[in-house]
């Protein structure tokens, strides 16, 4: 299932992050790291660090919390796009590519395999994300229109589920 896949890779992710947030807290505490002149700024630069990786742990704890407490029945089919929805659009028919719409995670990527043994290749997005706005309240053979870089993009909703 996607949500377990990802939830699986934000695992990985955070697993990094505190380590990374470890080793940045002691770079900033270490002996090395005082100022030996009131122009020397490693130990600041490393508690800037320190508390950027600490940030990140707590994203990534919030996103795993949420994914855990996504409730079921946002899973169901839908009619319309909302959050829970899985997602194609006309122009990734031929690389099965699918959107899954949820509520943190953004860009995360996974494969969901069918019983019929197809593979979905489906990339995370979020409401907030400009796509995942576009398509939000959309239903089938919806034209979708959005901004992405300065371009002005044009497709149409192919499936919903």
């Amino acid at each position: 299932m996607i949500i377990e896949q990802v939830t699986a890779q934000l695992q990985q992710e955070l697993s990094l992050a505190l380590m990374a947030a470890n080793n940045a807290h002691k770079a900033a505490t270490d002996d090395q790291s005082v100022a030996e002149t009131q122009y020397d700024t490693l130990a600041i630069e490393q508690s800037y660090l320190a508390e950027g990786q600490s940030r990140r742990v707590d994203e990534i704890k919030y996103a795993i919390q949420r994914l855990h407490s996504f409730p079921l029945e946002a899973l169901e089919t839908k009619l319309k796009v909302a959050v829970g929805a899985v997602v194609q659009l006309e122009k990734d028919i031929d690389k099965q590519q699918w959107f899954f719409l949820a509520p943190v995670a953004g860009g995360y990527r996974c494969k969901l395999t069918l019983a019929n043994n197809n593979i979905l290749n489906i990339v995370v997005i979020t409401p907030e994300s400009p796509l995942g706005n576009a398509l939000v309240g959309k239903e089938l053979d919806d034209e979708v229109n959005m901004h992405i870089a300065e371009k002005h993009i044009t497709d149409f909703i192919t499936a919903v589920f």
